[in-house]
């Protein structure tokens, strides 16, 4: 699951981490595949461990660094509701219309992996060192969509995860998103536009399209 030269890394990955991930993040327990299921936990431990994080709780509740940051909760809460509503999203409209090719445990798996690559993008440590050097490796060198479909791949997920990671935010805009993909987009921008709506994002942190009226 890792490279040999990432002994640090390496040391880790263990398997409390591993079990902190599943106490986490519990719906990965409605994946059906248990292959799937424990490559959804292995990207989980793999992204914690290369980071100066613990836990995904010790990750603000924010869409990017310091934007969309919401007034309470962590990075939990908007992983596990993203994927609760794309469930809810995937489950009605295969209800409606049973034509939908929809693979269920593949929305699961992106909505919890949607985020996989904040860890990176979020770090502290990372921080630091882009904004000392923007023009270096730049700020930031990846995006968490980019370097969350390196994880996903790294660890052996399938590679309509990856595309979930990688293409769920504005990244997606430059190709066809997949059928799931669709879906966990749909879930992750309507979150934020919901707590939006609902007064529970930070004053001053609110950017991009967000800042637009929501009737448009």
């Amino acid at each position: 699951m890792v490279r040999p030269e990432d002994g640090a890394v390496a040391a880790r990955l263990t398997p409390a981490l591993r079990e902190r991930m599943r106490e986490e993040l519990p719906e990965v327990g409605q994946i059906r595949d248990e292959g799937l299921r424990d490559k959804v936990l292995d990207v989980w431990a793999l992204a914690i461990a290369r980071s100066s994080y613990n836990s995904i709780r010790d990750m603000p509740p924010a869409g990017n660094p310091g934007s969309m940051l919401l007034i309470r909760g962590d990075q939990t809460d908007h992983i596990r509701g993203v994927t609760r509503l794309a469930v809810s999203i995937a489950d009605e409209m295969a209800a409606s219309n049973p034509d939908l090719p929809i693979d269920r445990d593949i929305v699961v798996a992106g909505g919890l992996c949607h985020d996989v690559g904040k860890p990176w993008e979020f770090d502290p440590e990372n921080r630091r060192r882009w904004e000392a050097s923007p023009r270096g490796a730049g700020l930031p060198s990846l995006r968490h969509p980019a370097y969350g479909a390196h994880l996903c791949l790294t660890v052996g997920l399938p590679e309509e995860v990856a595309h979930i990671a990688g293409y769920h935010s504005g990244e997606g805009e430059l190709l066809v998103r997949s059928l799931e993909n669709t879906i966990v987009h749909t879930a992750d921008i309507g979150y934020w536009s919901i707590m939006l709506a609902g007064g529970l994002i930070t004053p001053g942190t609110v950017a991009g399209k967000y800042k637009r009226p929501l009737s448009m």
